[in-house]
């Protein structure tokens, strides 16, 4: 008998726990009796990320810490395990589990749900893995944020004009969801940020947004797409539309139009890909390398394993014959309410639905006081009334009461108190102070993240003497 046949009560093995992993294991938790089942979900993070927050966080709009939701604690009668799954043994029944301290180990399971997500999807540009920052961690948001103010740091104590110049441009390549708001986001801070320098202002900065197609926005619709486009060049955003990156070697971006510029802020937003751990699976791919799965959710040609969200090709039946839903949060918090029910369903001998779900709109802010919204296809709002409606459903859609409280009073205090612009970027390299503290030697220590050339003695009890070149 294989482990997963031995295991009493059956287990329900999750491997992801972001946006369809854990409100599948929360609609399971909630529908179970007793002990029914077991829930185990596996993520190499412990906590869910809310990913439409992360432009915001990047602007400094939402505390990081109040955009994630702790697994452990939002999934108390679950088994939080924290590693990769990097292997599907479908004979056995077993995955093999990648922990972060200790050997790899195989756990059973009865029911399989893959819901890894997905991760940025790039292309082979020279430059762009030395150089480029990614939007799909709070990690990087973070990072992003304490970068740029980094940026305007390093500008205003220099009076090196090309030094300047590349440290003020900012180029975001993407013109989605994430790279308009990301650009709108990080305009804004910046704007807020220049007052409190004293040689230099807006107007000494470049933003550059490079979209592929020929409209930014295309979920929202040609016409508010331009509506947005507008907007954005009047605040002084360059957007190029029906171009791409040809190369930032060197932080030199060069675009298939033939803007060249120098820039030490290069964000990737150009869309996202299945994570490749699915390869590992033994599961049905589709042409884009997502799993292949029926409108039940469960994948095709196995009936004890599901999948859901990004990593999944799942059929719209709302369109009707060759749609895929779309890798977004709607999509995704839906189908793990199918999910989670058609699991339970299949534990009890009972039928499976089908997911079907009309698209409801779409919401996108463009920094502060600014957004666009689409309703049902019709309704269309612009402004501060969109950005009111934008935070309103990102505020409600936010797991647990104890994140949705969090993020509604850094929006409360952002009334009352100003926009925080302080950037930490020796975060990045927390115990480099401490390191040139202890060499035991003097030595000059170039910093690989560019911050300028650290002069170390071995008696100097300040730690260093740094200076920018």
């Amino acid at each position: 008998m294989s482990p997963a046949h031995a295991a009493q009560p059956p287990r329900i093995l999750i491997v992801g726990g972001g946006y369809a992993g854990l409100y599948t294991a929360l609609r399971v938790l909630k529908k179970l009796r007793g002990d029914e089942a077991t829930v185990t979900v596996v993520d190499p993070r412990s906590y869910m990320t809310y990913l439409p927050f992360l432009p915001e966080a990047a602007g400094g709009n939402v505390a990081d810490r109040n955009l994630v939701a702790p697994l452990r604690t939002t999934l108390k009668k679950a088994e939080v395990v924290t590693g990769h799954v990097v292997a599907v043994d479908h004979t056995r029944k077993t995955a093999t589990i990648v922990p972060p301290a200790g050997d790899e180990y195989e756990l059973g399971f009865d029911h399989l749900v893959v819901a890894t997500g997905s991760v940025s999807r790039t292309f082979p540009i020279p430059g762009l893995a030395q150089h480029g920052i990614g939007l799909k961690t709070v990690e990087e948001a973070v990072s992003l944020r304490n970068h740029v103010l980094w940026q305007l740091d390093k500008a205003d104590s220099t009076t090196d004009p090309e030094a300047r110049r590349k440290a003020l441009t900012f180029v975001f390549v993407g013109g989605g969801f994430a790279g308009v708001e990301a650009v709108g986001e990080i305009e804004d801070m910046c704007r807020d940020a220049a007052k409190n320098y004293r040689n230099i202002g807006r107007e000494d900065m470049r933003f550059i947004l490079v979209e592929a197609a020929n409209r930014i926005l295309p979920e929202m619709g040609p016409d508010l797409g331009v509506w947005t486009k507008k907007k954005l060049e009047e605040r002084g955003v360059e957007v190029y539309l029906n171009t791409s990156m040809e190369s930032c070697t060197d932080q030199q971006v060069l675009l298939k139009n033939g803007v060249e510029t120098p820039a030490s802020t290069i964000v990737w937003t150009a869309g996202v890909k299945p994570s490749p751990l699915l390869t590992g699976f033994g599961l049905p791919l589709g042409p884009r390398g997502h799993i292949d799965t029926a409108a039940t959710l469960q994948v095709q040609g196995f009936d004890y394993v599901w999948s859901a969200g990004d990593n999944a090709q799942v059929p719209d039946l709302a369109v009707g014959d060759g749609a895929w839903c779309p890798p977004n949060a709607q999509h995704a918090y839906r189908q793990a309410k199918v999910l989670g029910d058609n699991i339970v369903a299949r534990l009890r001998g009972r039928r499976q639905k089908e997911y079907k779900h009309a698209n409801l709109g779409a919401v996108a802010s463009i920094g502060l006081h600014k957004g666009v919204v689409i309703m049902f296809g019709k309704i269309k709002l612009k402004g501060l009334p969109a950005w009111w409606f934008h935070r309103l459903y990102h505020g409600a859609m936010m797991p647990t009461v104890n994140r949705k409280v969090r993020v509604f009073l850094d929006w409360i205090l952002a009334v009352f108190l100003r926009r925080e612009t302080v950037g930490l970027p020796e975060m990045a390299h927390p115990r480099d102070a401490f390191i040139d503290a202890a060499l035991p030697v003097p030595q000059l220590r170039r910093a690989e993240r560019g911050n300028g050339l650290s002069l170390v003695t071995g008696d100097d009890h300040s730690g260093g003497v740094s200076t920018t070149p």
